[in-house]
């Protein structure tokens, strides 16, 4: 495995992307080192449960690791040998890469009804942590702990991990249709459709829910389009959680943390200052709400200076119902609902506000989203397809008082 940092190359459509995280102090791009995800993340993930880090990160033997996990798991994660790891990637081999990057690299694997009692046949993918890069032992552990623990529908399932000597390997259920960002922003992905946009949107909805409503409440921290992953029916479920933390506690209102994510979908507030809840969740889906609605990138330095940071860009557009058609995706063809687009876009605006205290519980935007679905009002059969776009100011906000472009489809010409 490589000794270093690597950006995640997803090898084929189907696979997920994982972005590098950006620490915005002096936006480097990097993940959390390891004494500040022991001290603020791993550290804290236990008291979901009866589980301490401290009970088994002092000890180097895998034998006791592994005896530590099956106590606390039991059958609930399957400890697997590195040998039977290899036989269902063909010795990972290059043919099932899936993509890698700084924690390693993710393969795909299938197993067998003959691998294990009480294991079903299926695809599963397998993530190799290179034990010398950005991640490591405490960080597996981290995130054996917290999907160990936490089970929900719109969660990536843990099937088992894999401790042997130095060798540090996770198994997830396969995800086949790969990631949100791969469908909304690839050239040769075909455009989503209206309903199953609003449909990845409540599933992710709900799995942030979860997270928030637990008996001790987990900020995700690194919502984004790459992290969301869809099943074959393209019921989304959350992934990678090497940024999640554990919310405020008794009279606190927040946390303190060192700023990390990734840029165009943290909070304003967390920002400036480190100060960490679930609102700041709540801006990230709010981001990527608007990728859903616009089909454009949360940051995207191929467009104009004014374009570039898709909240500044669309809020101009999201306070009148009548200029919400401007920056629909234009892929979507006018296949969309004009009433569910302008709730949708009013979530948005309401999910990036500003003010923390002004924005939904995920619990509430679960509802609202759910109350979208079955709106038939398609904006191509309503007269509002094609849309002639307005000109816009040199911050990409559009000009009052200015007659509309004749240009239909304006905004195709810029490069996702």
């Amino acid at each position: 495995m490589s000794k270093h940092s690597k950006p995640w190359r997803p090898l084929t459509a189907n696979c997920c992307s994982v972005e590098d995280h950006i620490i915005f102090g002096n936006f480097s791009r990097c993940r959390p080192s390891r004494s500040e995800f022991s001290k603020n993340v791993a550290d804290q993930l236990p008291s979901l449960r009866w589980l301490s880090i401290s009970d088994i990160s002092s000890s180097t033997s895998s034998t006791r690791i592994n005896e530590d996990l099956a106590h606390s798991f039991g059958p609930d994660l399957f400890d697997f040998h590195l040998s039977e790891l290899r036989a269902i990637t063909q010795s990972f081999s290059s043919n099932f890469l899936l993509g890698e990057g700084g924690f390693g690299t993710v393969h795909k694997g299938y197993i067998d009804d003959n691998l294990r009692p009480g294991l079903k046949p299926q695809a599963v993918a397998v993530k190799i942590l290179d034990i010398e890069g950005l991640q490591g032992h405490r960080e597996w552990l981290a995130e054996v702990i917290l999907l160990g623990q936490l089970r929900h529908p719109n969660l990536v399932k843990l099937i088992g991990y894999c401790c042997e000597e130095e060798d540090r390997l996770l198994v997830y259920e396969f995800m086949p249709r790969g990631s949100l960002e791969n469908h909304l922003f690839k050239r040769i992905s075909v455009s989503l459709p209206w309903g199953t946009r609003i449909k990845i949107a409540i599933g992710a909805a709900k799995g942030l829910a979860f997270l928030h409503g637990a008996e001790k409440p987990v900020i995700y921290r690194d919502f984004k389009t790459s992290n969301i992953l869809l099943d074959s029916d393209f019921a989304a479920k959350l992934s990678d959680f090497g940024l999640a933390k554990m919310g405020p506690e008794g009279s606190n209102t927040h946390v303190t943390t060192r700023v990390m994510g990734t840029y165009g979908y943290a909070a304003p507030e967390y920002v400036t200052t480190g100060h960490l809840t679930t609102k700041s969740d709540v801006y990230s889906f709010g981001v990527v709400l608007l990728e859903l609605l616009t089909g454009r990138r949360a940051m995207d330095k191929t467009r104009p200076k004014g374009e570039q940071n898709l909240v500044d860009w669309a809020k101009p557009y999201l306070t009148s119902s009548r200029k919400i058609r401007y920056v629909m995706d234009p892929k979507l063809s006018g296949q969309y609902s004009v009433k569910g687009a302008r709730e949708m876009a009013s979530l948005a605006q309401k999910c990036v506000s500003s003010h923390p205290k002004d924005r939904p519980r995920m619990s509430e935007i679960v509802n609202m989203l759910e109350g979208m679905q079955h709106l038939r009002d398609m904006a191509g059969t309503c007269g509002q397809w094609p849309v002639h776009t307005p000109k816009s100011s040199k911050n990409g906000a559009p000009i009052k008082g200015r007659k509309e472009s004749s240009r239909p489809g304006a905004d195709r010409k810029h490069k996702m």
